[in-house]
């Protein structure tokens, strides 16, 4: 079986977006926290429960196209059962996303009408939205203020300044820029958020995390493999011997006729991330 690869990356300007989360955190009446549908739990910080406090919030489990959609049912009842309300967004076609701010409105209910009692109508809800990088956080943001308020690129660590976004005539947003733990204990954790480009693929060796990933769909999701890189994998069960049939397959190839494993690891990463290896999830709640 393929080594793990050793996975650490904590930019400078994640500690300064926890003390940003920190003291803006007055200022809000509710949080947002974004997460990836694909990998729920581990795109979830577990720093934030402790800097959020007891804030109302709301989970948005975006990408929600690109997760299994039998397990997306399964995580909606988990989430809404053990933590808090969940909306399923895909900020590709928009769905879901239109419920975010009633279900925000439905958490600060009882706050909402003491408003009204006091003869403030449409008081301004104030709401921060937070998350790891890379999760669609500022396509999200985009989506639900109509138009590009947000940097947004399929890469982790773009936004690195808070900003105000108006996205309704009674609702404003706080951008905070995605935050990771500062030391991942958990390797499975690490890899996960690696498998779906939430650290920055130049901090890992591409070809291990390839290999990697391959043999963690084996289990659920082989015949996806098999139909989308039309190979036989029989008893293969070695991520590193599955890249080279992939490579052969594909024609990857250097000079001496040696397969170009690190071509193949790209793609395989990126057919990942696209979707093109089918809807995929890489964990189930418990």
């Amino acid at each position: 079986m393929t080594d793990t690869p050793s996975i650490q990356w904590f930019p400078g300007h994640m500690k300064k977006t926890e003390r940003m989360i920190k003291k803006s955190l007055p200022l809000v009446d509710a949080v947002i926290e974004v997460v990836d549908a694909r990998i729920v739990s581990s795109s979830r910080n577990p720093y934030l429960n402790t800097i959020l406090e007891s804030k109302p919030r709301i989970i948005a489990v975006n990408k929600s196209d690109l997760a299994d959609k039998e397990i997306n049912k399964k995580w909606k009842i988990a989430l809404e059962k053990s933590v808090c309300p969940a909306v399923f967004t895909d900020c590709k076609s928009g769905n879901g996303v239109n419920s975010i701010v009633p279900t925000v409105k439905k958490v600060l209910a009882d706050k909402i009408n003491r408003n009204i009692e006091r003869g403030m109508i449409n008081k301004t809800i104030h709401v921060m939205i937070v998350g790891i990088p890379n999760v669609g956080k500022s396509a999200l943001i985009n989506k639900l203020a109509g138009q590009k308020k947000a940097n947004v690129e399929d890469r982790p660590g773009v936004t690195r300044n808070k900003q105000w976004v108006r996205i309704s005539g009674d609702c404003e947003l706080l951008d905070i820029p995605g935050i990771l733990s500062p030391k991942f204990e958990d390797s499975d954790v690490a890899l996960k958020l690696a498998f779906t480009g939430a650290v920055k693929d130049d901090v890992i060796d591409t070809v291990s995390l390839a290999a990697k990933l391959l043999e963690t769909l084996l289990p659920d999701y082989m015949d996806n493999i098999v139909k989308r890189f039309t190979i036989k994998i029989d008893d293969v069960n070695d991520g590193y011997q599955i890249l080279k049939l992939i490579a052969e397959k594909r024609g990857y190839k250097l000079r001496g006729n040696e397969l170009d494993t690190l071509r193949a690891s790209i793609m395989v990463l990126d057919e990942f991330r696209g979707c093109k290896l089918g809807r995929i999830s890489l964990e189930k709640p418990m």
